[in-house]
């Protein structure tokens, strides 16, 4: 049965979209446009990386979407991009790799990218094939699907922690820094 408009498909209090990604768990071998260069495979990705799934980053001058405001964890996406932006050499030095993935086309994640001055990838999921793969949570609303904010944890193409939901998204990655490596953060 379908979501209604502006309706998670799951809870994100419960964590029941999210169950079913354990530990262990092998990311889907699919390729996904990235806002600079070719595209990125995350289950070819030989290291750490931090994926953080993110529902859509605003334009300046258009509107949200219907029902915006009504959705839980709906806003947030600019504020979380940034933190990671923020954070981005210290994850480095602690050996993460960041991309950020939703299901925005290239060409509105490359603008973002530009405005925001990200200095990571960010990876399209225009047609939702990662997130099908992966049964990822996700929320409908004005004709369109949007993915939930959730973030994985990854090593050589395998999951070993998920993180749902994230909440505050504007402190987000700040929070996933220390917990990854609190010696390094006191």
């Amino acid at each position: 049965m379908a979501a209604q408009s502006g309706t998670p498909k799951s809870s994100p209090a419960n964590n029941t979209g999210v169950q079913h990604l354990l530990a262990g768990t092998r990311v889907p071998d699919v390729p996904l446009p990235a806002t600079r260069g070719a595209d990125v495979n995350l289950a070819r990705f030989q290291e750490r990386a931090i994926v953080f799934v993110y529902p859509m980053t605003g334009t300046p001058g258009l509107p949200n979407p219907p029902d915006w405001d009504n959705i839980p964890d709906a806003h947030g996406s600019t504020p979380e991009t940034e933190g990671f932006r923020d954070c981005y050499a210290e994850f480095e030095v602690a050996g993460y790799e960041i991309f950020g993935l939703s299901g925005q086309s290239r060409d509105e994640q490359r603008a973002f990218a530009q405005r925001a001055g990200i200095p990571y990838l960010l990876l399209s999921d225009e047609r939702l094939a990662f997130a099908d793969a992966l049964k990822l949570p996700r929320f409908e609303t004005g004709g369109k699907t949007y993915l939930e904010r959730l973030t994985l944890v990854v090593r050589d193409g395998i999951i070993y922690r998920v993180i749902y939901p994230v909440r505050p998204p504007a402190s987000h990655a700040r929070e996933l820094l220390q917990a990854l490596n609190p010696a390094r953060l006191g």
